[in-house]
Order: structure tokens, then C-alpha cells, then sequence
């Protein structure tokens, strides 16, 4: 019960430090007198009421937390934030009587938190501005991690951090650390994450889109979220400027944010190039865009090369780092290309980036170990590690990626039966649970580029919803917590 306590304290802070990011969409309000503004100091009150409530309830509980504790409170606050999340878009919609129901507002909140951009609404372009802005919002804090910020400072309330850093850092490389304290790795992930934002916003800006424009896409992209002002995503625009610049942001954010961080602070750019993921990721997706443009053009798709390109590449590239923006509706070209763009959407963003997926890193790995099983059938008595940039692999590290890997197909397997069961067609069902799991946001069929999810049954969007969340949190997070190992003293 300690423990427990323990955690639904720090769960507490947790609440109450995401109801001030309100403030973003509330002070927007005001400028613009879009007429929402109280509505969000409700919001606010309400979302900080609960968090004060639990921190304090739970404040004679206060202890260092543990490697389990990590565990568990990533989870919690990966539900409930989503369910603070919800509370300005039921009172918006119930407010201009069109009201939106639980399940398909948690949904968009647990969409936004953990930069999906899948989305059950229409008429994106009729939304108040501020209530668009609060989608945004949650876009960008998820994008790193709402977990990293309070990681920052939980040192402060005498509330050590690095178990849960620990917990909800993507990929397999969760013992490195950018400086010698957990909290200030915290500070210089989020420094990193908020100097690319602010340069994203004025490239928008300067290249003509509105300050408001600007400011959502730039949470959009730099947290490869997918989210858009208007239904028609980057098409509303048909600006070759604007693709570019998504183009070069979804690039920088699929980066491990620590290798910017060591480039910024040696001041060399070999730190890219000493990365595993960094030339891999860029290289491959750059190619494969570049390569459906020119198929696109080879198929009749597009008359000009050229613009065949434009649109190959700046999809492939949304698809593939998991942003999930479209300048086109790609579920219309030669089937093998929207197949093709899901399948890099799975794997290419790297590890500590805010992109989805399973990770080029765990790729490379397992793509070496295929190698050296190969070697070893020939050569049985030779000694082949797994190497990667000249540095052995662990054992301990490629069983992990292993069991990943079979856990990760697992949960693709089931989430598709589920949604087969209750009705979903075979296209939606597969790229559905694709989309989800991997933070991709839109699909193909119904729920691709020119869709949304409100297609979907309540059963089918609860389904893709907790895809989202063990996606986001990369399986084991999630599903430690269904093992009675787990709960044993």
C-alpha cells in the first residue's frame, strides 16, 4: 500500500502539471475571443483539482521510487492524462450541441498525448481556434514526453526519477544518459525539443502560413504527431515550400534527440555519423520516397516526374517517421505504395526520437543476428558477434529486442482479430491496428488519409485506442503489468 501511495503522489503532480499547459490554449483564447476562454479556466480547474486531489491525498505515501514503481506510473499517467485530455473537447462539443461521446473524446485525447494524429472528427476548419490548439497541445507535450518534463522536476519535490525515465524511454538503449543526473538528461532532451520547435515555427511562419497555422503544425511535426487545422491536412495548403519544411523537421525529429544533443554540445557532426539509426533512417527513407515518386510517375500516377516526386516523397516521408500528414490521398495510388510507406512506418524512426514504431536500431539488430546465424551455419565453430558501429551487441540486449519482436507481432495479431470479430473489413482492420500501434495515425480504406476513425464501432475505437497506448509505451511497459511476477513482493 506504501508503494502504491508512493506512486499515486508523484501521479498527482503529474495531473497538475499538465492542467497548466491549458494555459496555451486558454491565453489563445483570449487573443483571438474565439468565446472559449472560460471554458478552458474550467477545464483547468477541474483538470487541477484532481491532480491537487491525489497528490495530497497520496503526499503521506511520498518515497524513492522503485524500477517497478516506474512501471506502473508511466501506465497510470498514460491513462489519465488522456482522461484530463478529454475534458475541453466534451464541454466544446457539448457546448455548440453536437455532443461527442466519451469514448471517441478519449480517444482524440490519447491520440494527441501520444502523437497518433488519428482523429474521429470532421470539419476541422469550423472548430474554434483554441480548442484546435488544445489537440496541438497535447501533441507537442506528448511528443517527448509529458513523463520527461515532470521528470525534470520531481528532483525538486525530493522524488528521484530515474527509474521512471527509465521506464518510458523508447527503444533499447535505456541505460544511456546524456549527463551525469537523470534530471538534467530531462532538461537537455526538452532544451533540445523546444529550440527545434521554436525554428519549425518560424520556418512556417516565413514561408506564409498564419501565426496560428504555424504554431499547430510545428507542435504537429516536431512531435510527428499527423494532427491538422484543416481536413484536408497539407493539401489545404498546396505549397511545394511548406512539404519542404515539414520534410526537413520530420527528418530532424525522427533523430534520436540524444545524438542532437551530443552534436550540439561537441559541435560536430560526427555525431551522426557515429550514430547507428541517424544515416540508416535518413538514407533509407529519403531513397524509398525519391523511388515511389519515380514509380508513381512510371505508373501514370502523376504526368510530370517531378510532381510525382513532390508527392512521393513528402508522403513517404510523413508515413514513415510517423507524423502522418497528407498532401494527397495515398490509399488512391497502385496499392503496393501505401503498403510499402506502412511498412517503413513500422520500423525506420530511430530510438529517442519522437517518431513510433518498433525502432531502426532493433531493426539493424535483428537484421545483424539473421547475418550471423547465416555465418554460424556455415562457420559452426566461429566465434561472430553482433556488432554495430564496431561496438558488440550484448546478448542480454538482442533476447530483449527478440522478445520484443514476438510480443510486438502478438499484439498486431490479436488487435487485428479483434477488430475482424466485430465486423471491420480485412483493409481497415490490418492498416487500423497498423496505424495504432505504431503511432502512424491514419490508415488505409475508411480510416486512410481522406477518413477518419469515427467510422469505427465504440468496441473497434477502444480497441485502437489501447494500440495507441502499449505502442506509445513500446508493449513491456504495459504488459509487465499483467504478469503475476509483477505483483509479487
Amino acid at each position: 500500500m506504501t508503494r502504491l501511495l508512493a506512486v499515486l503522489n508523484v501521479l498527482g503532480f503529474t495531473m497538475a502539471l499538465f492542467a497548466t499547459t491549458m494555459f496555451v490554449p486558454m491565453v489563445w483564447s483570449l487573443i483571438l475571443g474565439d468565446g472559449q476562454f472560460f471554458l478552458f479556466v474550467q477545464s483547468f480547474a477541474i483538470a487541477l483539482l484532481f491532480g491537487v486531489i491525489l497528490w495530497l491525498g497520496a503526499f503521506s505515501g511520498r518515497a524513492e521510487l522503485r524500477p517497478k514503481d516506474g512501471f506502473l506510473l508511466v501506465t497510470l499517467v498514460w491513462l489519465f492524462l488522456p482522461l484530463l485530455g478529454t475534458i475541453p473537447l466534451l464541454l466544446y462539443f457539448h457546448q455548440i450541441g453536437h455532443p461527442l461521446s466519451f469514448t471517441d473524446a478519449y480517444f482524440e485525447a490519447m491520440s494527441g498525448l501520444t502523437a497518433t494524429g488519428a482523429t474521429v472528427l470532421s470539419g476541422l476548419d469550423t472548430i474554434a481556434p483554441s480548442v484546435n490548439l488544445w489537440r496541438f497541445t497535447m501533441h507537442w507535450v506528448g511528443g517527448m514526453g509529458i513523463i520527461v518534463l515532470a521528470v525534470a522536476i520531481m528532483p525538486l519535490l525530493g522524488v528521484g526519477g530515474y527509474q521512471v525515465f527509465r521506464a518510458e524511454t523508447p527503444g533499447p538503449m535505456k541505460e544511456e544518459k546524456l549527463t551525469p543526473r537523470i534530471a538534467s538528461t530531462a532538461k537537455a532532451l526538452y532544451a533540445i525539443y523546444f529550440g527545434l520547435s521554436i525554428i519549425c515555427f518560424l520556418a512556417y511562419r516565413y514561408a506564409g502560413m498564419s501565426w496560428f497555422d504555424a504554431w499547430c503544425y510545428m507542435a504537429s511535426t516536431v512531435a510527428l504527431g499527423g494532427f491538422a487545422t484543416h481536413d484536408t491536412s497539407f493539401a489545404f495548403f498546396d505549397s511545394p515550400l511548406h512539404e519542404a519544411i515539414a520534410i526537413v523537421f520530420m527528418l530532424l525529429s525522427g533523430i534520436n534527440f540524444a545524438t542532437h544533443f551530443k552534436a550540439i554540445s561537441q559541435r560536430r557532426l560526427r555525431a551522426y555519423w557515429h550514430c547507428p539509426e541517424a544515416g540508416p533512417f535518413v538514407g533509407v527513407v529519403l531513397f524509398v520516397g525519391v523511388l515511389i515518386g519515380v514509380y508513381l510517375w512510371f505508373d501514370g500516377v502523376y504526368a510530370n516526374v517531378w510532381t510525382a516526386i513532390r508527392y512521393g516523397l513528402f508522403n513517404t516521408v510523413s508515413v514513415a517517421t510517423t507524423a502522418g500528414f497528407a498532401s494527397t490521398d495515398y490509399s488512391t495510388w497502385p496499392i503496393v505504395v501505401p503498403m510499402l510507406m506502412l511498412l517503413l512506418g513500422i520500423f525506420a524512426t530511430s530510438s529517442g526520437s519522437t517518431g513510433g514504431g518498433i525502432k531502426m536500431i532493433r531493426a539493424l539488430m535483428l537484421i545483424k543476428q539473421a547475418r550471423q546465424e547465416m555465418t554460424s551455419l556455415l562457420h559452426p565453430h566461429a566465434v561472430t558477434p553482433v556488432l554495430l558501429k564496431g561496438h558488440r551487441i550484448p546478448d542480454r540486449v538482442l533476447t530483449s529486442v527478440l522478445a520484443f519482436m514476438v510480443l510486438y507481432a502478438l499484439s498486431i495479431v490479436i488487435g487485428v482479430m479483434l477488430m475482424l470479430l466485430s465486423g471491420a473489413d480485412t483493409t481497415i482492420a490490418f492498416s487500423a491496428i497498423i496505424a495504432c500501434i505504431n503511432n502512424i495515425g491514419p490508415g488505409l480504406g475508411g480510416v486512410g488519409p481522406a477518413g477518419n476513425y469515427s467510422m469505427l464501432s465504440e468496441f473497434q475505437v477502444w480497441v485502437c485506442t489501447f494500440a495507441m497506448m502499449i505502442g506509445r509505451l513500446e508493449m513491456f511497459t504495459v504488459l509487465v503489468l499483467f504478469t503475476t511476477v509483477f505483483w509479487r513482493r
